[in-house]
Parts: structure tokens; sequence; C-alpha cells
């Protein structure tokens, strides 16, 4: 009855509309295997182990950015760090995540709502690809738009630009992401935000950046779109 009562809300007004969806602490819990990750570049490069507060810091933003700007790592030696990271995590440690309940049965009645989805992330989008297909989530998706591993793209209003560009008969397009970046990555194209209250933001840090929304749960961006 309840899942019923879900599809029934999902179907106003969303056929047609375009969805864009983080991926890191809103699609999956990748929190293992990027705090491992981390681990590893930060003793590669002889630094002191990460705080947890730093660790949370890790999620998220771009690589580079969170290399320099949470752990304090000078700007020549973030290559080096981005690439001890990458190794480690391409390695398996990207596997190391799980899909956050209710994400799926999210996915599912938007879809048969006739909504476009779409991922915009600032992980690589080999990465990305990767993680969706071992979370079971990539037959949701009409496309998935991530980083490059030079980081030429990386910043969350430039894959928000390459998913509104790849759809552009998508119809009042919305951001569902987990941290401020994500927030003002979609404001920069105008967009609205649903925070993803289920990830990892500290407490107020979503609504101080501006979300729209922010839902408890997966399925509460139903209701907020239903809304909206």
């Amino acid at each position: 009855m309840k899942s019923e009562a879900a599809d029934r809300a999902a179907h106003q007004g969303l056929a047609g509309r375009l969805i864009l969806f983080d991926l890191d602490g809103t699609l999956v819990d990748s929190t293992p295997g990027i705090w491992a990750s981390v681990r590893v570049a930060a003793a590669e490069l002889g630094r002191p182990e990460p705080t947890p507060e730093q660790l949370r810091g890790m999620v998220g933003p771009p690589l580079e950015d969170g290399f320099a700007l949470v752990l304090g790592v000078p700007v020549d030696d973030v290559p080096r760090a981005v690439a001890a990271y990458r190794a480690h995590h391409s390695a398996g440690a990207l596997l190391r995540a799980t899909v956050y309940p209710g994400v799926p049965a999210l996915l599912a009645a938007l879809t048969r709502a006739g909504a476009t989805l779409a991922v915009a992330t600032s992980k690589p989008e080999p990465f990305a690809v990767r993680l969706l297909a071992h979370g079971g989530l990539d037959g949701f998706f009409a496309s998935v738009h991530g980083a490059t591993f030079d980081g030429t793209v990386r910043h969350k209003d430039q894959v928000v630009a390459a998913a509104l560009a790849a759809h552009p008969d998508g119809e009042r397009p919305v951001l569902v992401g987990d941290r401020a970046h994500d927030v003002l990555g979609a404001a920069a194209h105008g967009l609205p935000c649903i925070g993803a209250g289920w990830g990892p933001a500290p407490p107020g840090e979503l609504a101080e950046a501006g979300a729209a929304a922010v839902a408890a749960t997966p399925a509460e961006v139903l209701t907020v779109l239903r809304s909206g």
C-alpha cells in the first residue's frame, strides 16, 4: 500500500522532468573506500593520519580540492596525492560502497513516472560508471557525467552543464545532492537542489548553502518533487 502511494505521488508532474543525482553520499555510501584511499595517499606523502573531520570533508568535493583545501597538501604535491589515491581506489577500494536504503525504490518510482534520470558527479566518470554497475543502479540512468582524470573537468557546475547539454529537452531540471558544493553547482545554472539529508553533510550545511529543500530520506525526495 505504501509503495502504491509513493508511485501515485511520483507520477504527479514528473513525466519528462530531468532529475540529476550526485553519486557519493547521495546514491551510495562510499565512505569506507574513500577514507581508505585518502589514508593511503596521506601515508604516501608522509603526512599525518587524517582526522575524522578531514576524512568526512573528503567525501563529495573534487579530489584535487579536497587534498589541497581539506588536508592542506601543498599544490605541487597534489598530483602525487591524487595518483596514489586513484591507484588504491581503482584496485578495489572503489567498490567498498553500499547503496543507501530507499534509493533503488526512489529511482524505480521516478522511472515509472516518466522522469529522465542522469548522474552528475565529481568522481571520475569511468569510476562512476563502474560503481553504478556494481551497485545495480546503472539501468536507471540515461547518462552519467563525471570528472576527467586530467582535472580539466572536476567541479559540480561543469558536470551539471554536461548533463544539461545531454538532455536539452529535459523539463524543470533539478539536482539531488548531499553537500554544499552540489547546491552551489546547481545554482550556477539556475537549478534548485534537493539536499540528500541522509548523506555525510554536517547538520545545517545544505540549508545554509541554499538547498531548496532537505529530504531526510530518499522517499522524501518524492514528496519534495511532487510539491515543486
